[in-house]
Formats: C-alpha cells, structure tokens, sequence
C-alpha cells in the first residue's frame, strides 16, 4: 500500500486528489496538510511513501519546503501545478530540487480523468524512487572532449555522425549532468525527454545558458548539425530522417507509443534506420519500458548504445527493459556518460 500526503491551500483540490488516489487498491490517502508547516509535523506522524505537493501556498512557497526537505528527509514528491508557460520555470526548478514529477493541477484544461490517470502513475511511479539530497544550484559541469572552438561556428559543418538520448522520470537532473560536460563540436545530438508540452521549451532554453553545445527546442524540418542539440518538443513525436549526406528532424503527432507522445522508440527506430552504425544512443532513467524496442534496432543496425546503471537512476525502468532486450551494449554510472559520448564519436564513421 502507498501512502500518500496531498499538501495543498486549496480544500477542493485535497479533495478531489484525495478522490482520485483513494479509488486505487494500492494507494491510501493518509492525511492532507494546507501548508507546508501542518506537512511537516503530518510526515512525521503518518510516515508517507509518497507526497504531493502544490507550489503556490501562503506562509511558505512549495519551491522553498522543496528545498528543506530534500535537504534534511529526502522522499518522493510528486509536484501539483498549474502547467503553464509562466510556471515552467518554477515546475523545473522543483524537478532540480528533486521532485520526481511534476503533473497539472486539477481545474486547468486538462479533463478530470486525463489529471487522474497522471495522478495515479505519477505517485506509482514516485514510491519506487531513488530519491536522494540535492542541491538548488545547476553548477558548472567537469568538460569532457576538445574544450576549443569559437561558439560562434560551432554549426558551420556537418557530420554523419549522430546521437540519440532518451529519458524520462529523473531525466531533467541526468541532462543537465550530462549536456554542460559536453564539448562544442560535438556531433549533431537529438532527446527525447516525457515532460509536458509548456515545459520542453524552458528546459532547452535553460541548458543552453549552461552548454558549450546549443540547445533548442526542435522545430520540424531542423537541420541536426555539429554543436546542437535538439529536444523534442512535448506532445509531439521526433523523427531522424536522412537527406543526402545530412539529417533533419521531421515532428508530428499521431497515436502516443507507451502512453508517451513524444516516444522514445519513435526517435530510437528513426534513427536505426536513418543513421545506422553512425548513432550512438543512450538511454536514461525513467520508468517504464519505452526506448528498448528502438534502442536494440539501434544496435541491430551497428550503433553503439548506452544505458545508465542502476545505482544512478532515479528509476530505474527503461534503463533495465532495454538491458533485458539485449539493446544495451555498455551500461556506466551518470558521471561517466558524456565522456564515453564523447569517446565514440571519435571512432570513424562509415
């Protein structure tokens, strides 16, 4: 049995969250909480496995409890916000800080049971988590590769060769180890990461203030070129396809492949058939299984893939799937990652 905390200032919201959760076999609500002071003496007397926690409450901001509690009694926080452009920011602070997820806050425009189907994998997902302390600061990552070259030219060439990334819960923290270590003219590189569609655009604008690569928000038709990466935008399928010697990104929508749109195995299966023994793919914490199936086509097609180990996973699920498969041809910790991206795009391409 889960049991679950619902901070929030708002009595319909602990209500119906409260609702919801309760329906579920596996899942009890043991007590709510309408600041984050009552929280606190709340997870001390009831002992929950998973919290939610709203980020707009009087006395003291979710954003600032966040930051104390995975500081001094780190656990699985599932953040409940409004998902909205002028929010992005705050949703991905609390993904650094060390919430595991953040979903949309009941009464937007999303339908009562699309909120609830999210609410309840969100906290399943929540109480298998590696939740660990963290810190508030995206610092400055150890440089991997060639550290030379203006950024000014970093797009003026291009490559045959590519690389793929593929996450989800826990993804945001593993990109954020990994993109700022790599080097400026790295390889033209494409990510899949699930988060909702306001966000993807603020989580590319914020890396890109901390990489020596640029990084964007993928637009159909984006050419992938040396020294960019491109982040699929949310609700929004992301292919590689091939023209002549360059690749470029096509985005569309059509049905969610494991209930994700954008899909990892999308991206990865495109990119099998597009690039070949010239990818490299990596696949990161998240749960669940999507990324296996396109990651073994990868390395059916001479791809040298990646998986991030256990131990450093927020979840580990897809990670684990796409072992099990025979997809994975080198599983290393997070800190290893982007200098072993770094040494196979070294290697000659075909």
């Amino acid at each position: 049995m889960i049991k679950v905390l619902i901070i929030d200032d708002s009595a319909l919201v602990r209500k119906l969250l409260t609702k919801e959760l309760d329906k579920e076999k596996d899942i009890k609500v043991v007590g709510s909480a309408i600041n984050p002071y009552v929280a606190r003496r709340k997870i001390a007397e009831l002992d929950p496995d998973v919290l939610t926690l709203d980020l707009e409450m009087p006395r003291m901001d979710g954003l600032s409890f966040l930051s104390k509690l995975m500081k001094y009694h780190p656990m699985p926080v599932v953040v409940v916000s409004s998902l909205t452009p002028a929010n992005s920011d705050n949703a991905l602070t609390a993904l650094r800080l060390g919430a595991v997820d953040v979903i949309c806050k009941p009464g937007s425009a999303y339908s009562t049971r699309e909120i609830s189907r999210q609410i309840i994998k969100s906290v399943r997902t929540a109480s298998v988590a590696n939740v660990k302390k963290t810190t508030t600061k995206l610092t400055k990552k150890k440089q991997v590769g060639n550290t030379d070259g203006h950024p000014g030219a970093r797009l003026k060439t291009t490559t045959k060769k590519l690389i793929a990334i593929g996450s989800s819960t826990g993804g945001t923290k593993a990109l954020e180890e990994i993109l700022p270590a790599l080097p400026p003219r790295l390889p033209g590189t494409v990510i899949v990461q699930h988060m909702p569609p306001v966000f993807t655009k603020s989580f590319a604008e914020r890396l890109n203030n901390v990489c020596r690569v640029n990084v964007k928000e993928a637009e159909n038709g984006d050419w992938i070129q040396p020294g960019q990466v491109l982040i699929a935008p949310g609700n929004y399928h992301m292919l590689v396809q091939k023209k002549g010697a360059k690749y470029y990104v096509k985005i569309k929508q059509g049905p969610p492949v494991h209930h994700h749109r954008p899909s990892v195995d999308v991206m990865f299966n495109s990119v099998a058939e597009a690039a070949g023994v010239n990818a490299t793919g990596v696949i990161l914490t998240g749960m669940g299984s999507d990324g296996a199936k396109g990651l073994k086509a990868m390395r059916d097609q001479g791809a040298h893939t990646i998986g991030q180990s256990e131990e450093t996973c927020v979840v580990y699920g897809m990670p684990k799937v796409a072992q099990e498969v025979g997809a994975v041809v080198e599983t290393l910790p997070l800190s290893q990652i982007a200098e072993a991206i770094v040494a196979r795009t070294k290697e000659k391409v075909v």
